[in-house]
């Protein structure tokens, strides 16, 4: 076999990182190298250009960012701001320096502004303000694709913008204080026990949802690594929305929760009213099928449990952000 191509995959740990874990042995032709905040700090632009030097990365695959739930944009903006735009940059700039053959940056359907029409479409990224509840982590993210309009007209870089919707999946990070708001569900669903009383959800059930299985979202980044090259942004989320009430009900019957244990409580934070994107781009070219909601968290709430009850140490809890 001639000599593979490295492919370094940033944010190994989180829940799309785990993902391509799981692909290595589909592609042959890529050496993965991955990478997390213990191995390589991504906001440290000279380690990050020494490391992909170093170990002769050919292409990246950006996933790494901080984010998470709404408490967490709450308490730490500016935190989410700095190092989410420092991370893009220091990629970026390594790429350049090292004349990589491909970049793919993470972009977030979070950055749509909250007044453009629904389903949110590429073209409307700058239309806009975000919603005020993510508003630093969105504008780090917006600010992805004027990067990556630059990056190609004066370092001719291949760079190109992919833009998912919310991810689960197997592996993501539980914990309670800072999760996102479906990874909660999965976690109080599968360790809910009559004795816990009525479970309570934030808002009333009715803020529409797009959520992508994270397999899923891993076999299309891939897709668009090897068939994907324009300064145009793909949105590559599965394009379908549900109710948080909805998938809280997916998840009581696969969870065995009684609904009557289940309330909502209206005066706790719901975030936008809706959010869906429009992937009619992305899957004209690729003719990609998509996990359907149900199956995608029955086999979470598996990997869930299972891990429970064979090594609960595993499920990842820890802080998004640590204290300085």
């Amino acid at each position: 076999m001639a000599t593979r191509q490295r492919l370094l995959v940033t944010g190994s740990t989180g829940v799309l990182g785990a993902a391509f874990a799981d692909l290595v042995h589909a592609h042959p032709e890529y050496e993965f190298v991955f990478t997390d905040r213990r191995t390589l700090d991504l906001t440290d632009a000279a380690a990050v250009r020494a490391f992909v030097g170093r170990k002769n990365i050919r292409k990246i695959v950006h996933l790494a960012a901080i984010s998470g739930g709404i408490d967490l944009a709450r308490r730490y903006p500016a935190r989410i701001l700095r190092d989410n735009v420092a991370m893009c940059f220091a990629v970026l700039d390594a790429a350049a320096a090292h004349r990589l053959d491909k970049v793919v940056l993470t972009l977030s359907s979070g950055m749509y502004p909250a007044s453009a029409p629904q389903p949110n479409r590429e073209s409307q990224i700058h239309d806009g303000l975000p919603h005020e509840t993510a508003y630093s982590y969105a504008m780090a993210k917006r600010l992805m694709e004027p990067a990556i309009r630059a990056y190609r007209a004066e370092h001719s870089l291949d760079v190109i913008g992919l833009v998912p919707s919310g991810i689960y999946g197997p592996d993501d990070n539980y914990n309670a204080d800072d999760c996102t708001w479906i990874a909660g569900l999965v976690r109080r669903f599968c360790e809910w026990t009559p004795a816990a009383g009525d479970l309570s959800i934030w808002g009333d059930g009715s803020p529409l949802r797009e959520i992508t299985y994270a397999p899923d979202m891993a076999r299309a980044y891939m897709w668009c690594l090897a068939n994907h090259s324009s300064a145009g942004l793909l949105n590559v989320g599965c394009g379908q929305a549900q109710t948080i009430r909805a998938v809280a009900m997916i998840l009581a019957r696969l969870c065995g929760v009684p609904e009557d244990r289940i309330r909502f409580d209206p005066s706790r934070a719901r975030g936008i009213d809706r959010r869906v994107t429009d992937n009619s781009a992305f899957v004209a070219l690729s003719g990609f099928t998509y996990t359907g909601l149900e199956a995608g968290l029955e086999a979470t709430v598996a990997w869930y449990r299972r891990m429970l009850a064979e090594n609960p140490g595993a499920i990842r809890r820890w802080p998004r952000i640590k204290a300085e």
